[in-house]
């Protein structure tokens, strides 16, 4: 079991001391490689059958979009020496371009009920970035609704990997049973005070409204000379109020919710961190740990605003899905992304743009503002 995601809280800086990051801080298996090289395989497969059996590619995971949206992040002005680091050093606005979205590889109907995620792109920070070849000047998030990630490194992430494989784009129908049977079994454990991480990953999500959850990096990433976790937290009354709000069954159950919030109202959320203070309690490898926030707390660096927006196009959105990629990799050299299952992402990323990119001749781009 681990922390449940409403545990996530906004702090006044404390008096934590947290670890410089050394190289020694990450450690790679001699059998990582090759893990990974299969999972590269098992996605590109997925992302294949996907674009075969529906004559147009998406992402390997995450495949189904809910809402595109803009927003404005703002550094907070005053932070303690060691929160002010990276594109967080010093105050200021920067846009942003927003995706909510649901595992897997393939656009199931909502009555599936996966994790909730929302991707989310800093334009034009400042800094040093981690891969001068790539364009743009932008800062990625990558973010889902759990402190922890289900499995703590590519090699134990391969079994499951094969399972999902398998059924991608098949049994739609007894998914939607499973997951009905899953989220009742999900609510027993919430009830006694838990959360599966495994359980939702496979169908058991609850079924309640996107924009009431704390969503989380799970990985850890370098903060300047530290290393961090973030979150985002709902801090708007007309956010507040969708916490554990309930969605109906419907097929694009997420999208409509989106829909009609943004069409009359918008959101503010925080952007926290959580630095690392104990190497043993909070590992940079195992990314299934979540570290617990009695040794450090989650703390506000920076604002983000959404206004009231159309969040859905049916021709418009489909087609910036198309050219835009949300990647954790695509960052400044600050921020770069630490552990086993970061350094897994970078390739199987890298594999599910190039499968995109090749079946729906559309190149991938940043955006310029």
């Amino acid at each position: 079991m681990t922390q449940s995601p409403s545990a996530a809280r906004s702090s006044s800086p404390s008096a934590i001391s947290p670890i410089p990051y050394q190289p020694g801080h990450e450690t790679v298996r001699k059998d990582e490689a090759e893990a990974i090289r299969t999972l590269q395989h098992a996605f590109a497969g997925m992302a294949n059958d996907v674009a075969e059996a529906k004559g147009h590619a998406y992402r390997a995971v995450h495949a189904k979009g809910h809402a595109i949206l803009r927003g404005t992040l703002t550094v907070l002005d005053g932070l303690p020496a060691h929160y002010a680091q990276g594109v967080f050093a010093r105050a200021g606005s920067y846009p942003v371009l927003l995706r909510w979205s649901s595992p897997p590889a393939e656009k199931l109907s909502d009555a599936v009920s996966t994790p909730r995620a929302v991707a989310f792109k800093v334009l034009g920070v400042p800094g040093e970035r981690l891969d001068p070849a790539r364009p743009g000047q932008s800062q990625d998030f990558l973010m889902v609704n759990a402190p922890a990630f289900a499995l703590p490194d590519p090699q134990r992430l391969l079994p499951a990997t094969s399972l999902l494989a398998a059924s991608t784009e098949r049994f739609e129908a007894g998914k939607k049973l499973a997951s009905a049977v899953l989220r009742t079994v999900e609510g027993a454990v919430e009830a006694l005070g838990g959360m599966s991480v495994k359980l939702k990953g496979i169908g058991g999500e609850p079924q309640r409204h996107p924009l009431g959850e704390t969503y989380f990096t799970q990985t850890p990433f370098l903060y300047g000379q530290y290393m961090a976790k973030f979150s985002l937290a709902p801090v708007s009354a007309s956010l507040l109020a969708l916490r554990g709000a309930p969605l109906d069954n419907g097929d694009d159950a997420q999208r409509d919710a989106l829909r009609a919030h943004f069409a009359e109202q918008g959101g503010e959320w925080e952007l926290r961190v959580q630095l690392c203070t104990d190497l043993e309690k909070m590992p940079v490898e195992d990314a299934s740990v979540a570290w617990p926030e009695e040794l450090s707390p989650y703390v506000a660096v920076a604002r983000l605003r959404v206004d009231p927006q159309p969040s859905w196009d049916p021709v418009a959105s489909p087609k910036l899905e198309d050219e835009t990629a949300f990647d954790p990799w695509n960052c400044v050299a600050a921020h770069r992304p630490l552990g086993a299952i970061n350094r897994a992402r970078r390739e199987v990323m890298a594999v599910s743009r190039e499968v995109r990119t090749g079946f729906n001749r559309c190149p991938i781009h940043e955006p310029a503002s």
